[in-house]
């Protein structure tokens, strides 16, 4: 489900300026992925954002009307066999995703991400970055941690030092393989459908509409717990969720894996553990014990709470420096942040090609912008514990999820190979998938 930021004001309009033109001048952005746009009571929406003003519409009745520049794509709704085609010249293709790599593979390879103009991804690199989605502010991670002798008040009551709570099982970074190996070295508390060991003392609690919507009950319960196991459904730099944030709000340190990148985002030098820190469970396991029983050194992982205890500069001013809010009212959300970033770029592209006509070609057309690699380029899942080798045949993470990789990346050269040869009928993409596994299996 898209994230928290989507709450958003009824109709944004955007910062206003000082555009004259009627609607029927303006050019449109089309969402093509209808299931995000309502964030505008109508189908249709004058947006007025700081270089000019744009309609953006959800009606793909435009989708070939000369005024429409770009159609905007959610990442996790797009399907290489149901893209639009053929491409027209005079649009770009902006992609907007801030979900896991998971829910999109095709976006992790070249093939994919390159048949976009315009990105927001959870990547910095990315034209729009959403990194600090899951994050609130600065605020959030300051808030007060559950005292040290309640949380051995709690241990003394048979608790776990270690909680896992995960109901999303079978995920690329195969992450309950690892967790499994885990607790045969330490006790951990697995209150959710996954590696399910205990129950949530009361029938509310285990309501799961109460775990997501940061019920105070819940985030009490959660929060006597040291350690909470924090491990992303895929791995990507800067794929960092609620999982990681919500319990250093909390005052519970993560045990984290995740993006490799992570400690760039983090408060201080000493704020979360490294799964991949460690050479095995095993160590792991007697690391966590020892912060469990030495009290001075677990406390140094929570010294972030403390008056000026976020160091890290480089987060502090991402976090300033980002015009959008999370489950702020007085800020615009991501989504029509990126509308308007999408606004701006064609309405400047616009007036360079008039220029370009005008000049009779003396002044240059305006070269296209094409997104990098790094704009989501997410490594291929690995296993949770161990190595692809020593999983058996019939391994059904193996089965499932290389094969999604690797397919993928099939199905954006299918498209992009469409696209080259000016291919209108779509229903002509399994052919072209079919050419390229044929190619694949003889180049073998």
């Amino acid at each position: 489900p898209p994230g928290a930021a989507f709450v958003a004001a009824a109709s944004y309009r955007g910062p206003g300026n000082n555009d004259t033109r009627s609607n029927k001048a303006l050019p449109i952005l089309l969402w093509w992925s209808g299931s995000l746009f309502p964030h505008f009571p109508g189908d249709t929406e004058r947006i007025d954002c700081p270089r000019g003003s744009c309609l953006v519409t959800r009606s793909r009745r435009v989708a070939r009307h000369r005024r429409t520049k770009a159609l905007i794509f959610y990442g996790t709704d797009f399907r290489a066999y149901e893209a639009p085609l053929p491409r027209l010249s005079h649009q770009t293709w902006a992609l907007f995703h801030e979900e896991s790599p998971m829910n999109n593979y095709v976006l992790s390879h070249p093939p994919g991400i390159q048949l976009f103009n315009y990105t927001a991804t959870f990547r910095r690199e990315s034209d729009y970055p959403l990194t600090l989605q899951w994050l609130p502010g600065a605020g959030y991670l300051r808030g007060p941690a559950v005292p040290l002798a309640e949380k051995e008040a709690w241990r003394r009551r048979g608790y776990a030092p270690v909680l896992y709570m995960q109901s999303h099982c079978d995920v690329p970074s195969d992450r309950d393989r690892y967790v499994r190996e885990l607790m045969k070295h330490i006790q951990v508390d697995s209150y959710g459908k996954c590696l399910h060991n205990r129950e949530l003392p009361s029938e509310r609690l285990r309501d799961t509409s109460t775990a997501t919507t940061e019920d105070s009950e819940f985030m009490t319960f959660i929060a006597r717990y040291k350690f909470h196991l924090a491990l992303e459904n895929a791995i990507c730099d800067d794929y960092m969720t609620e999982k990681l944030w919500r319990p250093m709000h909390l005052g519970a340190v993560p045990v984290y894996r995740g993006s490799p990148a992570v400690r760039d985002w983090m408060p201080n030098n000493l704020s979360i553990i490294l799964i991949d820190d460690f050479d095995s469970p095993q160590e792991l396991a007697k690391y966590l014990d020892f912060l469990d029983k030495n009290g001075e050194e677990y406390m140094k992982y929570l010294e972030y709470k403390n008056h000026g205890g976020i160091k890290n500069q480089f987060l502090l001013e991402s976090l300033e420096r980002r015009e959008w809010g999370v489950n702020d009212m007085t800020l615009p959300n991501y989504l029509n942040g990126f509308e308007c970033f999408i606004c701006d770029r064609e309405n400047v592209r616009v007036k360079e090609e008039q220029e370009h006509k005008k000049s009779h070609g003396k002044i240059p057309a305006p070269k296209p912008r094409i997104a990098q690699f790094k704009h989501m380029g997410c490594p291929v899942p690995t296993p949770g514990f161990g190595s692809v080798e020593d999983l058996s045949g019939g391994d059904s993470w193996k089965e499932m999820w290389l094969q999604d990789y690797w397919q993928s990346l099939d199905q954006g050269e299918a498209l992009t190979a469409m696209i080259h040869r000016n291919e209108s009928h779509q229903g002509r993409f399994w052919d072209y998938m079919h050419e390229i596994f044929l190619k694949r299996t003889r180049q073998h």
